[in-house]
């Protein structure tokens, strides 16, 4: 999911880097040259210069975005019975979404091609024993040793390291403690962090400009390198992301309104309509609000007092499907190093995944810095994720749609269990005036 700041980068721009450095690379020489030109050093410097400048991004960006979100919040306190039950289901939500990818990669694995790791079709440098050894000393860690290691000793060697679960717990705690101070102060600090993160955002859109030129440089390399056996592993991952989020969005979400709520779902699809093909053209589930706020309300029957406080918060923090796709990435990246996560390695990915999602939401690229933080924390190298810029955006379409949906249905069933009979009109998902289910 993405909120770029000023004009979109256009599908088309990405799609035509992607197919010209496909057909660079498969034109260069052995020596790396074409016409005497070093087009695989090219394309290698292009694609590590994309990557450095997003890297760059990650300590303020996740910083800025969790200080500036709670703190927005006002005194938690008084978040009262409503954001209460919003929380909780935005957080099952993307907890269920997690685990589907968790399963549907282990299935599939496909970082894994005739039984053999794709980490050579996907000229992944890294060597697969220094990577098992990095990931086996964080899996080796006793449960006393990860705690410690969420708890920085001192943030800005933390930030230097690239120890972001202590940042993030760090940012947590600072945002709530921002909530106690008194009015005057508690609004300088809630304007400079909200200030702050406005200007990494247009930092980040800026960057992200330079994304078809990243990834022709990524693709022009890859494809140089490894010719066109790339394409099945990545092909294959493609297909877990797209399979996990159609599981999610037409099993998962589904039941949990059949038997938390107890609507007729299917209504709600025909409802979302125009903003599930909003989300999908433009990725920024931001940009969708306007539409998703008046398909829920005329559409959907769901009370503006409702709508209006459960969605906008959802945007900001309920992302399932950039979850979802942080999770499956991760694992992919995993197997192409030849690499079996451990359970607990495994569930750091799942947690990670959950509270990346909601601390970095609503940002260009956001699933590519959340991915980056779970790659650090369970020792994997961050250079895979150049491979995941070939086909990044058109997942990030598929999974904003999925996540404008998953705000959606936390919208209805947040207004079910409100106690509000006017929360919900009948006619529109409920087909008869029927008592709110208990709570």
């Amino acid at each position: 999911m993405s909120a770029a700041i000023g004009k979109p980068i256009k599908l088309g721009w990405i799609l035509a880097a992607m197919a010209l450095g496909v057909a660079l690379g498969l034109l260069v020489g052995d020596d790396g040259r074409l016409a005497g030109l070093p087009l695989v050093s090219l394309g290698g410097f292009l694609g590590s210069a994309f990557l450095n400048l997003l890297r760059m991004l990650v300590v303020p960006l996740v910083v800025s975005s969790i200080i500036s979100g709670i703190a927005a919040m006002g005194n938690t306190r008084d978040l009262g019975r409503l954001g209460v039950l919003s929380l909780l289901f935005y957080v099952l939500t993307t907890l269920i979404a997690v685990v589907i990818a968790l399963v549907v990669s282990n299935v599939i694995a496909p970082g894994i091609v005739d039984g053999e790791p794709a980490g050579t079709a996907l000229a992944l440098h890294a060597d697969g024993t220094t990577v098992n050894s990095a990931v086996q000393a964080q899996a080796g860690r006793s449960l006393g040793d990860i705690l410690l290691g969420m708890i920085p000793v001192n943030i800005v060697e933390a930030a230097a390291g690239g120890k972001l679960i202590g940042l993030l717990l760090f940012s947590v705690m600072f945002g709530v403690l921002i909530t106690q101070l008194e009015a005057p102060l508690r609004e300088t600090m809630t304007r400079f962090w909200e200030g702050t993160f406005g200007v990494m955002m247009r930092m980040t859109g800026f960057i992200m400009r330079l994304a078809p030129v990243g990834v022709l440089g990524l693709t022009l390399k890859v494809t140089a390198e490894a010719g066109l056996d790339a394409a099945r592993p990545l092909l294959m991952f493609g297909f877990c992301v797209v399979l996990s989020l159609a599981i999610y969005a037409f099993a998962a979400l589904p039941a949990l309104m059949i038997l938390v709520a107890r609507v007729n779902p299917w209504r709600l699809f025909p409802a979302m309509a125009p903003a599930l093909l909003t989300a999908f053209s433009s990725a920024s589930s931001s940009a969708t609000l306007p539409i998703t706020l008046d398909c829920l309300q005329r559409r959907a029957g769901v009370s503006p007092r409702i709508a209006g406080f459960v969605l906008p918060l959802g945007t900001s923090i309920n992302h399932a499907g950039s979850a979802l796709y942080e999770c499956a990435a991760a694992l992919f990246i995993a197997q192409a190093y030849g690499l079996h996560l451990s359970i607990v390695t495994q569930a750091t990915v799942v947690l990670l995944a959950l509270v990346t999602s909601m601390g970095i939401a609503g940002i260009p690229a956001a699933s590519l810095v959340g991915i980056t933080v779970i790659l650090t924390a369970v020792g994997l190298p961050a250079e895979a994720i150049g491979v995941l810029l070939v086909l990044d955006r058109l997942l990030d379409m598929a999974r904003t749609a999925v996540n404008v949906l998953a705000d959606a249905v936390c919208t209805v069933i947040v207004a079910r269990l409100s106690g509000d009979q006017e929360a919900l009109s009948p006619g529109k998902l409920m087909p008869t005036v029927e008592n709110p289910p208990s709570t």
